[in-house]
């Protein structure tokens, strides 16, 4: 169902200000730990009614309530959508094809807390490397950075997603095969990026310590026992999850084991506790008061009759430096689709392109062109009233700069004389702030983007939670792996590619 979004607001965000001097009060909303400061938007009350009138026609409330009841909203792999069952505290139900789904759960989470204390109680290892891509490598590596703080002194952990042999080689140069224990994070065991660096340490481990050594410094997070057991890992070391968990949405299953070990259970249970913290606000808030039903509707309204075509996330902490590389997959891969879930074209863009780098090091590189460039950006600020370091001038100093650079990009500054001086303003952003960066606050905030990428995708009418766009350059990939070295000739592509393997070959060392 295509639906209209409001007519965009001719008054600027000064004229908004002006007018209306409780803004700054009313168009804030509290989800959990976050206070969530949108006033900065370019909305007023006839807008976000309209916004929310343009939900209520879409669906979108229906379609929450089906993916929380575990119904098959991921229609073109016929799957419930269902990672937030993965954080439903013990006791709860959730029966999904006559099977309570929560048990299972919480039996995994016991099995790899089981494990994570015992690797964390064994002064053996000191080095742990989790293998992936996606989002078994960008959830647990930019969760791993985020809670450094709160992580095992003597462990060091490492993340390894990338084909290129320099990935792992770098990595394999800082570790002891002895002292370092290897998760292998892939649901098939399968993936062939994934294979083919898990079988590099394999071979260096094999290589320093000996065959037997594998079941000892090899785990596995997986559905496939066999394939998991021929590798050499003992299946009682692999931890599961199931078909109604995208990869993206993994980071609070066995996936995260390798945060479970730097953290310990009980912090791994923070975080998600926070999660459902958010679960619960986004099932049962009133849209009014709703924050991802705010910011979805408000993100939608930027892509759509604004034009705008690009989001800039922008945390002031450089522990979540890689919160907006986890969001890019999040969104661009959940909402970056040209079709409907009827099979018919989107009548619009969707999804946004998201990037971003934590202050203050973005404001040194591409802030100029969010002040003063031709293309608007609308960006997210995520701040925290008390550092997990000692170090209070430096975040009061931080702090000031995230506050005066969404003050600037909203009202910027008039300079007829010089207009090389000029600033424009009228550039929205959201303002985030909790209190401090915990697991629970991160769970939070995970959640938080999770349910807003959902909000869009339904107001659109497509499926968030498929991901065929990947499929044809890894069919190409596995096509073209064999002609790099061998036969057949490559003949079989455009002549730009066949030339490009040519060259290859014959400079191949």
């Amino acid at each position: 169902m295509v639906v209209d979004l409001p007519v965009p607001l001719t008054a600027t965000l000064a004229e908004l200000f002006a007018a209306d001097p409780s803004r700054a009060e009313r168009y804030v909303v509290t989800a959990g730990d976050l206070r969530i400061d949108y006033s900065k938007q370019p909305v007023d009350d006839a807008i976000i009614a309209g916004l929310l009138a343009a939900a209520e026609a879409a669906g979108v409330a229906a379609r929450r309530d089906a993916m929380f009841a575990g119904e098959r909203i991921n229609v073109t792999e016929d799957r419930a959508v269902l990672h937030t069952a993965l954080r439903l505290p013990e006791g709860a139900s959730l029966v999904v094809d006559g099977v309570d789904v929560v048990p299972g759960v919480h039996a995994v989470l016991r099995a790899m807390g089981a494990f994570a204390e015992r690797i964390r109680s064994d002064a053996r290892y000191t080095d742990v490397v989790n293998i992936g891509i996606g989002g078994s490598d960008l959830g647990p590596a930019m969760a791993s950075r985020a809670l450094a703080t709160f992580g095992h002194p003597r462990l060091r952990f490492h993340f390894v997603s990338n084909v290129d042999g320099a990935d792992i080689d770098g990595v394999l140069r800082q570790v002891q095969a002895e002292s370092t224990l290897v998760i292998v994070a892939s649901k098939t065991f399968g993936t062939i990026e994934t294979l083919t660096n898990a079988r590099t340490a394999r071979a260096w481990l094999v290589d320093a310590l000996g065959e037997e050594a594998v079941a000892d410094h090899f785990v596995a997070v997986s559905t496939n026992a066999d394939k998991v057991a021929a590798f050499g890992i003992d299946t009682a070391n692999m931890f599961g999850f199931w078909d109604w968990v995208g990869g993206r949405y993994s980071v609070d299953s066995a996936i995260g084991l390798a945060l479970m070990i730097q953290v310990g259970p009980d912090a791994f249970g923070e975080f998600l506790a926070g999660f459902h913290t958010v679960d619960e606000h986004f099932r049962t808030a009133p849209p009014a008061a709703n924050a991802p039903f705010l910011l979805g509707m408000i993100g939608a309204l930027h892509a759509g009759p604004y034009g705008r075509a690009t989001k800039a996330v922008l945390p002031y902490s450089q522990e979540l430096g890689r919160f907006p590389a986890y969001l890019q997959q999040l969104d661009m891969e959940s909402n970056g689709k040209q079709v409907m879930l009827d099979g018919q074209p989107v009548a619009g863009d969707t999804g946004p392109i998201v990037w971003g780098e934590p202050g203050t090091n973005g404001q040194h590189a591409f802030y100029q062109l969010l002040h003063q460039g031709t293309r608007v950006v609308p960006a997210d600020f995520i701040g925290f009233a008390t550092p997990n370091h000692p170090y209070r001038e430096q975040h009061d100093l931080l702090m000031a700069n995230l506050f005066a650079q969404a003050e600037a990009l909203a009202f910027g500054r008039a300079n007829p004389a010089e207009p090389y001086r000029n600033f424009p303003g009228d550039r929205p952003s959201t303002l985030i702030l909790a209190n401090r960066l915990t697991p629970s606050v991160l769970g939070q905030l995970i959640a938080l983007y999770e349910h807003i990428v959902f909000v869009q995708g339904a107001l659109w009418g497509i499926n968030s939670f498929d991901q065929w766009g990947v499929e044809l350059g890894k069919e190409l990939a596995n096509r073209i792996t064999p002609e790099l070295t061998g036969t057949p000739a490559p003949d079989q592509h455009d002549s730009s590619t066949n030339a490009a393997i040519t060259w290859y070959r014959e400079h191949r060392a």
